[in-house]
């Protein structure tokens, strides 16, 4: 057997365990008793080391040699490059590093679960401090290794290619129209009236609406399945995508395009090359790439009017007996495109989103560089949210500093995903259009011709192509922010 196939069944045992690995975390945060918590963050620790123990394992080293010198196509040369890449990640840094960052972020994203509640930023601070340490060490480990700042090294694991350099320039144009494109969209909402829900909406209807609009967006529910978590999430294999929600009885509308934003990671999931499965290069290519299709999803179609006849006709179906004004396409159009300063990420609306993003890229970025300590976030938080959006979270940690469930775990490096997934949302949207009538097809019901576009573009290809390769193969050019910027002036203004 050549080296090349000795890589490969390797790569396909590691899968099997990260396939347990992602089933133990979705049930963790979705059906877990809170009393097993400490049980099952041993078992995850333990199973982390097994799996950072495979892909680490002596031989690896001769075989990668090896590889490098046998004949491999175009296909087999870029799954070489992903298993050695995902490996060079692994080997960089110590067992114990790995068990002790597993089992601190365990315990601090689960007491954060209740700590939020309670504002209780002095307790979640007393966690939080050991995951910052911990992944600071990381992230000094990978610095020294490749030659990267301390935050591009954690970047990199995240965003292959991306340099906080390159982020400080896209960021930094976003930051000079941004602001008064907010002040534009709100002034010309003035006078727009929407009806916001009241009364009570059952989480059983919510839910049976939201698998209605997961069928018109071809989820495959043989392979997979909505359930609800604290913060939502996409999680699972490609085979048995679990997506989750939460709702809210006093309301829907927050937990509904959350399902159809979850769906697009799903989709893509489910999408990937089924023949590279179990393989790095079948793996999605970067988180803002897998931003790009729940982004694709949520406000490129599922923003879009022709999309929105969509909801409001199931909503009208699954609430019968609520205000048929409430459910009207029209005040759906008003709801889903409102813009409002608020505090809380995952409920903002897409125009004022970046800015929660930079802030947070911006607070990660110097944290994890060690120009600012993690004690100072709350003031840092409160400053930057008052520059960006005219807000203040002084002594509101829940809704400021604690809100997100990213940093509990050390998923330092994440954040930028979103913002670099609208971008290249819009910039595939531009491309369909020059191909395919997208609201012809959304109107219809029929969403099959977008589906294929983006099989064609961005699923199939897994991780063959680098991102630049494959947003160049998509679209005709690399990474251009104007149409994300030209998508939300048509929107809002």
């Amino acid at each position: 057997m050549t080296a090349f196939k000795q890589l490969q069944q390797h790569a396909k045992q590691i899968s099997h365990f990260n396939h347990l690995a992602a089933i133990c975390g979705w049930d963790q945060a979705a059906m877990m008793p809170a009393g097993g918590n400490q049980a099952r963050s041993e078992a995850m620790a333990a199973l982390s080391v097994h799996i950072h123990q495979l892909q680490t394992q002596p031989q690896l080293t001769e075989w990668y040699a090896q590889a490098e010198t046998e004949t491999l196509t175009d296909t087999d040369s870029a799954a070489l490059r992903e298993m050695k890449r995902q490996w060079q990640q692994a080997t960089i840094l110590p067992e114990a590093l790995v068990q002790a960052k597993s089992l601190a972020g365990s315990k601090c994203e689960h007491a954060w679960r209740t700590q939020r509640g309670s504002n209780d930023w002095h307790g979640y601070e007393k966690n939080w401090a050991e995951v910052v340490k911990l992944s600071r060490e990381e992230a000094q480990i990978r610095a020294e290794a490749t030659g990267l700042s301390c935050y591009d090294a954690m970047l990199d694991i995240y965003e292959p290619g991306v340099t906080s350099t390159s982020l400080d320039t896209l960021f930094g144009d976003v930051k000079q129209w941004l602001p008064q494109m907010i002040n534009s969209a709100l002034e010309k909402q003035q006078q727009q009236r929407c009806i916001e829900p009241s009364g009570v909406f059952p989480a059983a209807q919510q839910k049976a609406l939201g698998q209605s609009i997961m069928q018109l967006l071809q989820f495959d529910f043989n392979h997979g399945r909505l359930d609800e978590s604290v913060h939502p999430f996409c999680g699972g294999v490609p085979q048995d995508v679990r997506i989750t929600t939460r709702y809210s009885e006093s309301e829907f509308v927050q937990s509904l395009m959350g399902i159809v934003h979850e769906t697009g990671h799903a989709r893509y999931e489910q999408g990937l090359p089924k023949l590279l499965a179990g393989q790095p290069a079948g793996e999605a290519r970067s988180m803002g790439i897998h931003e790009s299709q729940s982004l694709f999803f949520e406000m490129q179609l599922g923003r879009s009017a022709p999309f929105i006849e969509h909801l409001a006709n199931n909503a009208h179906q699954h609430f019968s007996g609520q205000d048929s004004k409430l459910l009207s396409a029209d005040n759906f159009q008003a709801l889903y495109t409102k813009v409002e300063r608020g505090f809380i990420r995952v409920d903002a609306d897409e125009l004022t989103y970046p800015a929660h993003v930079i802030l947070r890229y911006e607070i990660e970025r110097d944290l994890i560089n060690g120009a600012v300590d993690h004690k100072d976030i709350p003031e840092l938080w409160d400053s930057k949210m008052q520059q960006y959006l005219g807000l203040s979270t002084a002594g509101n940690f829940k809704d400021g500093c604690m809100q997100d469930i990213h940093w509990t775990d050390g998923a330092f490096g994440y954040f930028p995903s979103y913002t670099l997934g609208a971008m290249y949302a819009a910039q595939f949207m531009a491309a369909m259009q020059q191909t395919i009538d997208v609201d012809a097809a959304v109107r219809s019901g029929d969403l099959t011709p977008i589906f294929v576009w983006l099989e064609q573009h961005i699923w199939s290809k897994g991780s063959l192509l680098t991102t630049d390769q494959l947003v160049k193969q998509a679209t005709g050019e690399t990474l251009n922010a104007n149409h994300f910027k030209a998508h939300l002036a048509a929107r809002y203004l």
